[in-house]
C-alpha cells in the first residue's frame, strides 16, 4: 500500500510600511475580500505596536500553490491595485512552515 505524501501547509509573515497616516486605510483594503480565498486557513493583520505606519500580516495556507493562485483572484487583484499607492515599502518577509497541532488561542 502506497503512503500518500502530505503537502505541508505554507505560511508567510511580512511587515509592510504604509505611507505616513495611511495605515488604517491600508488595513481596510487588505482585509477586504480575504474570506473568499480558497485554501487560506488564516489571514491576520496586526498593527505594529511601536511604529504607527507599520503593519504585520501573517498568512497560513493549506499549501504554497493555493497562495500563488490567490494572487489571480479578482478581489485580491483589486486589493493590490487599491493598496499599492498606500504602501511606502516592504520591510521584512519570511516564508514559514506552520506545524501540525499549533493553534491560535483566544483569551478574550
Amino acid at each position: 500500500m502506497a503512503v500518500e505524501e502530505q503537502i505541508p501547509p505554507f505560511g508567510m509573515i511580512g511587515k509592510i510600511k504604509a505611507v505616513p497616516g495611511k495605515r488604517d486605510a491600508l488595513i481596510a483594503i487588505l482585509g477586504s475580500g480575504t474570506d473568499t480565498m480558497p485554501g487560506c486557513l488564516a489571514y491576520l493583520i496586526a498593527e505594529d505596536a511601536k511604529d504607527p505606519d507599520a503593519i504585520w500580516i501573517t498568512e497560513i495556507w493549506d499549501n504554497k500553490e493555493s497562495h500563488a493562485a490567490s494572487l489571480a483572484l479578482p478581489a485580491v487583484k483589486e486589493a493590490i491595485r487599491m493598496g499599492r499607492p498606500l504602501i511606502a515599502g516592504f520591510e521584512l518577509s519570511a516564508e514559514t512552515r506552520p506545524l501540525p497541532g499549533a493553534s491560535f488561542i483566544s483569551r478574550a
